[in-house]
């Protein structure tokens, strides 16, 4: 099925964006022509077969589409590998990041008000992703997520079956948005808008929040605090307080049950008996997590609970949720303080 206008109408856009993809190349880009390329024509042959694509569309998209070996430069040392805690905390928990999120939480509280009523997600907790992602979406990203994710599915052997499956993703988003394939910019992993949504997770989780007909997480702040509300509500948020607590270790032993995973696959009861010192108001049946945090001369512990977990699911990174965690203590306190002046 067409995307809402004729084959011929797309195969136009596509050529021109293609043609201003040459007089503005991409800077870090090269020409790849993936549509060349046996396995690149194999993937076109199952988006026709599967999805009903036209395939003159997906040559015109793939023989625009640019390698890029600073896309694969950044996906092979991500600051959560790269960083310690210290170091990467330090790059989010800053007051001109907090006093950001006061100030976008003013401009917009009628839009957080009505997703927290109606996802049941904290407006300091959407507005910390925000932060997080895009800075309130002063960094939005520079890539062209064709380009981004044509690059990480058929030149980075490593995740190209997840990749693979994202560029599918975005081009039944193209189509059903009716969208230039050209146009999206986001992240080097493909990511877009102010909650930087994988193109999965637009199709699965995106709202039109303002009801005006249109899911747009690039421009309009509303659909993008419904959309990160929305996302968190689909993967289980409870609301409990606090979503993780700093502990102290008594002895050595719990430490074997450290930084397993992100599954919260030990039972409270079971770090306390290997030494955690654990708040008597959590009770031993809990499910939680332990990991270690470095600093610059020592350690923190803290034990992630249910609430911590979800966040780990829209960032598969303990440094990630507890840097979301803070920055959103820090942006609620600073809220509360200006209002009550």
């Amino acid at each position: 099925m067409l995307p809402a206008m004729e084959q011929s109408g797309i195969r136009s856009l596509a050529c021109r964006a293609i043609l201003a993809a040459v007089l503005a190349f991409p800077a870090g880009c090269v020409r790849a022509d993936y549509s060349t390329r046996a396995e690149v024509v194999d993937y076109i042959d199952g988006l026709v077969s599967e999805h009903g694509f036209h395939r003159d569309w997906l040559v015109d998209v793939f023989t625009g589409a640019e390698k890029s070996a600073e896309v694969i430069r950044k996906i092979s040392r991500p600051a959560e590998k790269a960083l310690a805690w210290h170091q990467y905390r330090g790059i989010f928990l800053t007051d001109k990041r907090t006093a950001g999120g006061v100030e976008f939480w003013k401009t917009h509280r009628e839009a957080l008000d009505a997703a927290r009523d109606r996802y049941g997600v904290p407006a300091e907790i959407v507005v910390a992703i925000i932060g997080v992602e895009t800075f309130y979406g002063r960094i939005l990203g520079s890539h062209r997520v064709i380009d981004a994710l044509a690059t990480l599915a058929f030149d980075y052997p490593r995740r190209a079956a997840f990749f693979k499956s994202e560029l599918t993703e975005f081009l039944l988003l193209v189509r059903e948005e009716d969208k230039d394939p050209f146009a999206p910019v986001g992240s080097y992993a493909g990511a877009m808008g102010y909650g930087q949504f994988i193109s999965s997770s637009y199709r699965n989780y995106a709202v039109d929040f303002d009801g005006d007909g249109r899911r747009d997480i690039w421009s309009n702040k509303t659909d993008a605090i419904g959309s990160v509300a929305n996302y968190f509500a689909r993967h289980g948020w409870k609301g409990e307080e606090p979503a993780a607590v700093r502990v102290e270790i008594g002895d050595d032993r719990v430490l074997e049950l450290a930084d397993t995973g992100l599954e919260l696959t030990h039972t409270v009861s079971e770090l306390r008996k290997r030494g955690a010192v654990v708040p008597n108001a959590i009770e031993d049946a809990e499910k939680a997590a332990l990991f270690t945090m470095e600093l610059a001369a020592s350690r923190e512990y803290w034990l992630a609970r249910h609430d911590f977990y979800v966040i780990t699911r829209y960032n598969r990174s303990a440094m990630y949720a507890l840097a979301v965690l803070q920055l959103s203590e820090a942006i609620r306190s600073g809220f509360e303080g200006a209002s009550r002046q």
